[in-house]
C-alpha cells in the first residue's frame, strides 16, 4: 500500500508540474477549449505511457551501452520545444473557433517522445519503483501514471478553457500566447544550456 501511495504521489507531482506539454495545453485550452484540446491530452498521456514503457522495459538496459544518446535527445528534444514555443507565441491574437492552430493528438504523442522532462520523469520512475526480477511493480507503476497524467494534463486543459474569460481582447491574448510561448522556448535554451555545461 505503501508503495502505491509513493507512485501516486511521483506520478501527480511529475504530471502536474509545469513543462512544454502543461504549457501547449493550457495554451490550446484558452485559444480553442477544453474540448478541442482533449485529443492533444490523450495524444500526450498516451505517448508519455508508451515511453514509460519502452524505458521501463528496454531502454534502461540499453542506455547503459550509450550514455551519450541521451544527450543527443535532450538537444533535439530542446529544439523542437523551441519550435512549438514560437508557434505558441507567433498564433494570432483571437480565441479560435476554427481549426487552425489547433493541437492534434499526433503532435501531444510526439511532443512526448522529444520531451527531456518526459524522459527524465520515464527514467527516475522506473528507476524508483521497477524490479528487475518481477515486472509486476512496473505494471502497477504504468497504471497509476496512465491515470494520474491523464487527469493531470486534463486539470492543465480546464485551467487555460478557464483563463479565456481573462482573455476576452486581443491585447491580452496576444500577451498570453507570447508568455506561454516565451515560457516554453526559455525552458528548451535552458535544457540546452544546461547539457552544453555537462
Amino acid at each position: 500500500m505503501t508503495l502505491l501511495i509513493a507512485m501516486c504521489i511521483f506520478s501527480l507531482t511529475m504530471s502536474i508540474s509545469p513543462g512544454p506539454v502543461n504549457m501547449v495545453i493550457v495554451s490550446s485550452g484558452a485559444n480553442h477549449g477544453f474540448r478541442r484540446t482533449i485529443p492533444f491530452v490523450s495524444g500526450a498521456t498516451i505517448g508519455f505511457t508508451l515511453l514509460l514503457i519502452f524505458v521501463g522495459f528496454w531502454f534502461l538496459q540499453a542506455v547503459s551501452a550509450y550514455p551519450v544518446f541521451l544527450k543527443y535527445l535532450e538537444l533535439i528534444g530542446s529544439a523542437f520545444i523551441v519550435y512549438v514555443g514560437y508557434k505558441v507565441a507567433s498564433s494570432a491574437p483571437e480565441i479560435s473557433l476554427n481549426n487552425r492552430d489547433v493541437p492534434t493528438f499526433l503532435q501531444g504523442f510526439l511532443l512526448q517522445w522529444l520531451n527531456p522532462k518526459a524522459w527524465i520523469a520515464c527514467a527516475s520512475g522506473v528507476a524508483l519503483f521497477a524490479d528487475p526480477d518481477n515486472h509486476a511493480a512496473l505494471i502497477a507503476f504504468v497504471s497509476v501514471y496512465f491515470l494520474i497524467c491523464y487527469a493531470s494534463l486534463a486539470a492543465w486543459a480546464l485551467l487555460g478553457d478557464r483563463a479565456s474569460v481573462f482573455l476576452n481582447n486581443r491585447l491580452r491574448i496576444r500577451l498570453f500566447n507570447l508568455s506561454m510561448g516565451g515560457m516554453l522556448i526559455a525552458s528548451a535554451c535552458y535544457m540546452m544550456y544546461m547539457q552544453v555545461l555537462l
